[in-house]
């Protein structure tokens, strides 16, 4: 492909990416972008060029070990609902922007361990940002068929290193204050990890199925070439020891790579998007892996002996076959990768830069007497700086220092760099008595040894064989080789440099922290980190500080960072927090510490610390006086604790008895209500036999004998109608306390429903309702008291004939057996019942709001009769609606329809 297609077909992609990222922080509280899915993807900024195209490299040359990079972050994973949670909640209450504001805080605001951290970071990323540079150069030139140009102006990565420069410093630095999320990067980060795997799983399957016959194809012709036994095992001990310590090394990269730090922590606005990510992430790492075995192998297999580079065989693959719209996807997937990395480590460093070197080692001091408009410039001006020159020399880097090597060898290297964090980093996280002098001494110490084990032979170039420094050791001793330091010689030389370092790191921080105690600062972050959980809701409650302080000095500091609107913003959330009269002048150890968060995610930990410890005179306090501060503030925050308890306690209770007081007055309403049903439905029978009575009784001599007949008919009806009202409302009381009896005997359901339908046959008729009965091919036999279980289906099937449609009424029975109850349905097709009248329906006195006439028919006791019928049974009764399509009635009862009862 020519190169001005391929530069234009980027151009394109690169402008599609702006496009989301300024869409996603137009919408930065879209569910679209603070979903826990573009969070979890987002993470994926792991799989780097060295995953899409190093890996292949590796399971080409030496088999499985490729796995180990993603074995260790797939066993740490798990532990992440604790300990990336606590991570996250300590930076989130202490406004932390990268690692090294959070190890520094930890070790007491650290100015210079801070400054440590940012250096370490700088020296172990920049040739990994390095490695993504020669990436995209290496592929572009093999998928245009061009060489690389000695000449800088003419090289396609120069132009393409400074669009991500510009990309970078603009969306990056869109916030002063850096613990902001940026959805913007995030979401277009996420979509390209989405893009990358979707692109090598197109490769993958292209080669596995389409080039050759499957996996099993794959092995079979890999299986003849040189070495493929011994490439695709583990091997013996040695080998075992190898893979162990890469696994550790890359479980210590996925928490303290800054990119990553920064994508999991700084970029997490919802801890329960953890609980997605332990799954997702793993998963899209065993995605990415299923088929570079198949991508190497065949690689092997099509170009054995022509010596070409086995980092690129997933496009070379394709080019091989003439397929150019796949090699373009597969470049465009790797240089997904490739700037991913790029963009997100360079916005993580210049804000480590920022708030760490530049800031409190640089113009702190100017920032204190400007204006907020021009602090906030400058810091955004040094920040878009520091992007922009850590990309540009990376680029210089690529083109100087690292051209001969392998993704892997330089990704693995960087990694070594970053693990000399892990001690002082978990250290912090679960030791209490960790200190500075002990984190500074083993990075220091850690990174010495890396320094003269790795990174020192890397310059010389670990292939040299002239030099005597390598084949003999410094000054010719031969314990002092840098790969076989002290005599240890089974160890690869990556993982020998891991091992040295970490246990020179380790020894140190442990040592250096017992033997020297850190300063009451120290130890006070020390348990706010370890005991976050306890200090989370009131964490400036835990914060020790002894002096005198003016709330007024220190507004103005707050002023010249965050203006007034947000200052005094700040100042009423925190007086209404811990109910602080307005009118206090002097600061108090709280208002210090929520000072010193409000400025640390503009300035950093360091210089927020500076430029508040200048407005305020502080006094030392010794380390028994800080622990027995500490004890003091953990006693109030459980007493407060119990009162914030005690108070929902009783909130909770009053809440409950308004519930119940509100049902009692709907209850009291409903008997009202129920009273003046019966009287009435008392008072109309009574009324008309009085009346027949009178008449009869007045005119006996007058009355025709067929009109005589007719009122006595009437009479007998009306008394007939007074005694069944009269019955229900004993039936209920009878139940209630217990008096009433059921007699059980076997019955066959279908006879029942039968005969009760029968005693309804001319109301149903008259009403022009059709009814269905799906009556079971074979009896159903329960134990049942019949008369009660009729008196049941009578009134559920009246209810039924009431409620129907008013055209076209329909009323459905069904009979359904279940393992070892059986279940009647009586179904109408009426206006139906609200989710909320489920329950109260059954309730005596009831009487539900969507009836077919405007009052309400009937005394509102006839299901609730039917339930405690039902429920002497040992069976249930519920409803089933939805509004406006009818509703179902369905009781069960005990079956016993076994053979033998039969």
């Amino acid at each position: 492909m020519s190169s001005i297609g391929l530069i234009l077909i980027l151009v394109l992609y690169v402008s599609i990416l702006f496009y989301i990222a300024h869409w996603a922080e137009k919408r930065s509280n879209s569910k679209w972008t603070t979903n826990p899915y573009i969070y979890s993807f987002s993470l994926a900024v792991y799989c780097t060029a060295w995953t899409y195209y190093g890996s292949i490299g590796v399971a080409a040359h030496s088999g499985l070990s490729y796995l180990t990079i993603y074995l260790g972050p797939i066993i740490i994973i798990p532990t992440w609902i604790i300990i990336l949670k606590r991570i996250i909640r300590i930076s989130r209450v202490n406004k932390i922007s990268s690692i090294a504001d959070f190890i520094s805080l930890r070790y007491g605001n650290s100015r210079f361990l801070g400054a440590v951290v940012t250096l370490l970071c700088v020296f172990g990323i920049l040739p990994y940002i390095a490695l993504q540079l020669k990436s995209i150069s290496d592929t572009f030139n093999i998928v245009t068929n061009t060489q690389s140009s000695s000449n800088i102006f003419s090289d396609t990565t120069t132009y393409v290193c400074i669009a991500l420069a510009l990309f970078a410093s603009y969306y990056g630095t869109k916030y002063v204050d850096a613990s902001e999320n940026r959805r913007g990067i995030v979401t277009a980060v996420a979509i390209e990890s989405i893009l990358k795997l979707i692109f090598f799983i197109i490769i993958g399957v292209y080669v596995t199925y389409f080039v050759f016959d499957g996996f099993s194809d794959i092995s079979t012709k890999a299986a003849l070439l040189d070495h493929y036994d011994k490439k695709n095992s583990i091997g013996g001990l040695t080998e075992g020891i190898n893979w162990f310590f890469l696994c550790v090394l890359s479980m210590f990269a996925i928490f303290l790579l800054p990119r990553q730090f920064h994508t999991a922590i700084v970029e997490n606005n919802k801890e329960t998007h953890i609980r997605t990510a332990i799954w997702l992430f793993p998963l899209y790492l065993f995605l990415f892996n299923i088929f570079v075995y198949p991508i190497a192998w065949g690689g092997n297999i099509l170009f054995e002996g022509k010596g070409l580079n086995a980092d690129t065989y997933s496009l070379l693959i394709p080019q091989f076959f003439n397929n150019n719209v796949l090699t373009v996807l597969v470049f465009l997937g790797g240089f997904s990768a490739a700037i991913s990395m790029i963009i997100v480590s360079s916005i993580s460093l210049s804000t480590m830069l920022s708030n760490n070197l530049l800031i409190p080692y640089g113009f702190v001091g100017s920032l204190e007497n400007s204006s907020q408009k021009k602090n906030n410039k400058r810091i955004i001006t040094s920040r878009k700086i520091a992007i922009f020159s850590l990309i540009i020399l990376a680029y210089f880097i690529y083109r100087y220092f690292i051209l001969e090597y392998s993704l892997f060898s330089i990704g693995l290297v960087s990694f070594v760099v970053i693990a000399q964090l892990a001690p002082a980093f978990f250290g912090a996280l679960f030791w209490k008595r960790g200190s500075k002098k002990g984190a500074v001494t083993g990075i220091i110490l850690g990174f010495i040894i890396c320094f003269y084990t790795l990174l020192l032979p890397y310059a010389i170039g670990i292939s040299s064989s002239s030099s005597t420094f390598l084949q003999e050791g410094l000054w010719g001793i031969e314990l002092l080789k840098p790969f076989q330091l002290f005599g240890l010689d089974y160890l690869e030389p990556i993982q020998h440099a891991f091992f040295w370092s970490m246990l020179v790191n380790t020894m140190s921080y442990l040592a250096v922290s017992v033997s020297f105690s850190g300063n009451y600062r120290e130890r006070n972050y020390a348990e706010m980190f370890v005991d976050i959980d306890k200090y989370i809701t009131n964490h400036e409650n835990a914060f020790v500080w002894k002096g005198i302080a003016y709330i007024s000095d220190i507004q103005k500091v707050l002023r010249r960072f965050l203006g007034e609107e947000r200052t005094t913003r700040a100042l009423n959330i925190f007086n209404l927090k811990y109910n602080i009269d307005k009118d206090i002048t002097t600061a108090d150890a709280r208002f210090i510490k929520f000072a010193e968060n409000l400025l640390t995610g503009h300035i950093g930990t360091a210089s927020a610390k500076i430029l508040i410890s200048s407005v305020i005179k502080e006094d030392e306090i010794s380390l028994p006086e800080v622990l027995r501060i500490l004890e003091e503030s953990k006693e109030n925050i459980i007493i407060n604790k119990k009162l914030t308890d005690t108070s929902n306690e009783l909130k909770k209770l009053s809440d409950q008895l308004k519930h119940v007081n509100q049902e009692l007055i709907e209850k009291d309403l409903q008997k009202d209500e129920f009273l003046d049903t019966v009287s009435h439905e008392l008072r109309t029978p009574i009324t008309a036999i009085r009346a027949a009575t009178e008449i009869l009784h007045d005119d006996h001599d007058e009355i025709p004998d067929e009109l005589r007949k007719q009122f006595l008919k009437s009479i007998i009806s009306e008394s007939d109608r007074l005694n069944r009202l009269i019955d229900k409302i004993l039936d209920l009381e009878k139940f209630k306390t217990g008096k009433h009896k059921i007699y059980l005997s076997k019955n066959d359901i279908s006879k029942t429903i039968n005969s009760t339908i029968d005693s309804v046959r001319q109301l149903i008729k008259n009403k022009k309702i059709s009814v269905v009965f799906n009556e079971p091919p074979q009896e159903i036999k329960a134990f049942y008291d019949e008369e009660r279980i009729i008196q049941v289906i009578h009134n559920l099937l009246s209810n039924a004939i009431k409620f129907c449609a008013p055209t076209d009424g329909k009323i459905n029975i069904a009979v359904i057996e279940k393992d070892n109850h059986l279940e009647v349905h009586i179904q109408n097709n009426g206006k139906g019942i609200k989710a909320e009248e489920f329950e109260p329906i059954f309730d005596k006195f009831y009487q539900s709001k969507n009836q077919n006439v405007k009052k309400p028919i009937g005394s509102g006791l006839g299901l609730s009769i039917c339930r405690q019928i039902i429920e002497h049974h040992k069976g249930t009764i519920w409803v089933e609606s939805t509004e406006g399509e009818g509703a179902t009635f369905i009781f069960t009862l005990p079956y016993y329809n076994t053979t033998e009862n039969q």
